[in-house]
């Protein structure tokens, strides 16, 4: 064999054996694909195995949860209610039902269930049948019996009561609560329950009665971002004050006719004829404070109630009483009664209402009295040179002159709760009985922005207002 022939023998064995260890390194990736491939499949099993289990879990908390949620709304609906909430001394009902004493409350709650069964159904046609009627009225009760009884529409004051009976006993969820005297006590009952039950998911709806007080507005403007606006009802007795007319849009609103008055209560018209329009007859100039009657000097005491109107009478005089100490002699205007209370009074308010420090005029008047009491002088007018004072349009309409205040430092103010009349006007009646705050000191801007807070309020002397102290708003 020759040596080429050994060489092409060498060659085919190099190539055979290059062929084999390629073969030999095909099997080796196989096989480690193929195991890894093995492991793969273990590791996918058990995360089938686990999320199948947990698949079930979730399932049967998912059932458990639906079950609850049922459970949840079953009692929700169960005892769902609508609540009905008014400031009695403001939203005053038809005079015709509260003559009628305890038939007239029943009378009139019978009108109020039946009126807001029919409204609720137009706005919630969904809600279930079964709901309940919640109703709160508050009110100073003997005040506003006495200021009924004086402006003639009731004999006596004793026949509200009867009628706040009828209403309170004709329905279980019906309440027509006495708050007695004192300043907003009313308005701050309203406004805490009002908070308390606006995010409460068994109330269904609030039917708010507040349309006579222009601080409802800001109690609106607290929780606007708390309710929606559908969950309010603004309730209508007399027209809507300037701010909540402005923000009644962003709400329902209605009225139940026939169930409160449209027109604020105007105390002396009963009293008072009045010969030339719009000016009742004075009482005779010759007349002194021992001669008027309790009556004639509880209504100067009373001339300025939340949700009343009452046109000053220009005839009563005022009572100088002789004293040992010497007082000078003011000048200007002084206004006969304090347009500082906003409440309406009880009788206790002659005792416990006026400055210790200064007691009011009427005060001396049903005491006995001292040695020697002068005449009463004519009628006071305002001192032209006071009276210039008071910005006036061409019309002689008194208008406020405008403040500028910032939102939220309003709000921030009013939450200190400062009286206004003590901090504003300085002649506070309640003295140490007022439920506002006498004793925080406010800096210049709070003082300013104390004011904006006032005007909210409208003076129900409205543009005639003659007096320079007063705090109020003047539409």
């Amino acid at each position: 064999m020759t040596a080429d022939e050994i060489d092409d023998l060498q060659l085919s064995f190099e190539t055979l054996r290059g062929t084999e260890h390629a073969k030999n390194r095909l099997i080796e990736d196989l096989l480690g694909r193929l195991r890894t491939l093995c492991q793969e499949l273990e590791q996918e099993k058990l995360d089938h195995d686990r999320e199948s289990h947990f698949n079930r879990e979730v399932q049967l908390r998912v059932k458990e949860l639906k079950d609850e949620l049922r459970l949840v709304k079953t009692k929700t609906e169960r005892d769902a209610f609508i609540l009905i909430l008014i400031d009695g001394d403001g939203m005053i009902f038809e005079d015709s039902l509260i003559q009628r004493g305890e038939a007239g409350g029943r009378e009139a709650a019978g009108i109020l269930w039946s009126a807001v069964r029919a409204y609720v159904q137009q706005i919630m046609p969904d809600l279930t049948s079964d709901y309940k009627i919640v109703t709160r009225v508050y009110a100073n009760l003997k005040g506003l019996g006495d200021v009924c009884t004086r402006a003639g529409i009731l004999d006596s004051s004793s026949i509200m009561e009867d009628f706040t009976r009828g209403f309170t006993g004709s329905k279980q969820l019906f309440d027509f609560t006495d708050v007695g005297s004192g300043k907003d006590r009313a308005d701050d009952k309203v406004s805490e329950l009002f908070k308390l039950f606006v995010n409460n998911s068994h109330c269904k709806h609030i039917i708010f009665g507040c349309s006579h007080d222009n601080g409802y507005a800001r109690l609106l403007e607290d929780i606007a971002g708390q309710a929606m606006p559908s969950q309010i009802t603004l309730l209508e007795g007399v027209p809507f004050e300037r701010e909540l007319a402005v923000m009644k849009s962003r709400y329902l609103f209605t009225r139940f006719d026939n169930l409160f008055r449209s027109t604020k209560i105007n105390v002396h018209q009963q009293h008072y004829q009045q010969p030339q329009q719009g000016r009742p007859s004075p009482i005779p100039k010759t007349q002194s404070m021992s001669q008027m009657t309790v009556s004639q000097i509880n209504s100067l005491q009373s001339l300025h109630l939340s949700g009343l109107h009452h046109g000053a009478p220009e005839g009563l005089p005022t009572a100088q009483v002789a004293s040992p100490v010497h007082q000078p002699q003011q000048t200007g205007y002084q206004s006969p009664y304090y347009p500082s209370m906003i409440r309406t009074p009880s009788e206790s308010t002659n005792n416990s209402m006026m400055n210790p420090q200064a007691a009011s005029w009427a005060t001396k008047a049903v005491s006995a009295p001292p040695a020697q009491i002068a005449s009463p002088p004519p009628t006071p007018q305002p001192a032209l040179e006071t009276a210039n004072k008071i910005p006036r349009n061409k019309f002689g309409q008194r208008v406020d002159p405008t403040i500028q205040y910032d939102k939220n430092e309003v709000k921030r103010v009013q939450r200190i709760h400062m009286c206004n009349v003590h901090f504003l006007r300085h002649d506070c009646p309640y003295g140490d009985d007022c439920t506002h705050d006498h004793f925080y000191k406010p800096n210049k801007n709070e003082l300013m922005t104390l004011r904006v807070v006032a005007r909210g309020t409208a003076c129900n002397f409205g543009s005639a207002c003659d007096d320079i102290k007063c705090i109020y708003g003047h539409r």
